[in-house]
């Protein structure tokens, strides 16, 4: 990890994090920030930890995971640039991180200081709007995974995994959209086994809804997908 004062490109203006917010606003909130850099595989924050810092995805590629009390490490949302985490820290009372995060691939982040944040909340409240924002689309997510795991069946699972995948950190191709994902972690995520993913995994490739590439995952149709997981 490396920490420096922050010289991030003018791109991050059309971060949502920074919406409603004028050039010179922008300024003064990055220069209260420093730049980090993580290796991939990395450990940015730690559940239980206290949630002193926020972080805003620049580059590169996260995701949160929990650690439950056998040791089982559950994997949870991907993280694409443009994304916040640690959003405790705008709070005055002293909170924990209630999950962690790791790097998927080197990424660079953005990084307040609680007492810094929280300044900075104060002068342009629309710091705090946007954040809720974005975390009310996390719930939302959150809430349809729980939705999923109550009602929806393995197979179901797992195409909405991919799905969802693919809407995030997915590349189009003229085949479809591919995106990189093992089965171990398209299991975890799906609240499966490994066998089960790649079961239903070589199933769906035999009738061509995915194709499986080195490491790599084509996703040629999700209505089709759909269709075979029903």
């Amino acid at each position: 990890m490396r920490a420096r004062g922050t010289n991030a490109s003018h791109s991050v203006v059309k971060l949502r994090f920074f919406e409603g917010l004028g050039t010179r606003e922008l300024e003064v909130i990055r220069r209260a920030a420093m730049e980090r850099r993580y290796p991939a595989s990395s450990v940015i924050t730690n559940q239980g930890r206290p949630a002193d810092h926020l972080y805003l995805l620049i580059s590169g590629r996260a995701r949160y995971f929990y650690i439950t009390k056998s040791g089982r490490k559950t994997l949870l949302l991907w993280l694409t640039p443009g994304e916040i985490l640690g959003s405790a820290a705008f709070l005055s009372r002293p909170s924990e991180y209630l999950m962690s995060t790791e790097a998927i691939k080197d990424s660079s982040f953005l990084v307040w200081d609680s007492a810094a944040i929280r300044g900075l909340a104060v002068r342009y409240p629309k710091l705090v709007e946007n954040a809720l924002s974005m975390g009310s689309k996390h719930l939302g997510w959150y809430l349809a995974d729980h939705v999923a795991l109550v009602c929806d069946t393995a197979r179901e699972r797992l195409a909405q995994v991919l799905i969802q995948l693919a809407g995030v950190i997915g590349q189009k191709s003229p085949e479809g959209i591919e995106f990189d994902a093992t089965n171990e972690e398209l299991a975890s995520a799906a609240n499966i086994t490994p066998f089960t993913a790649s079961r239903l995994l070589t199933e769906w490739q035999s009738n061509r809804a995915v194709i499986k590439r080195r490491g790599k995952i084509l996703l040629r149709s999700p209505e089709q997908l759909l269709q075979r997981a029903a």
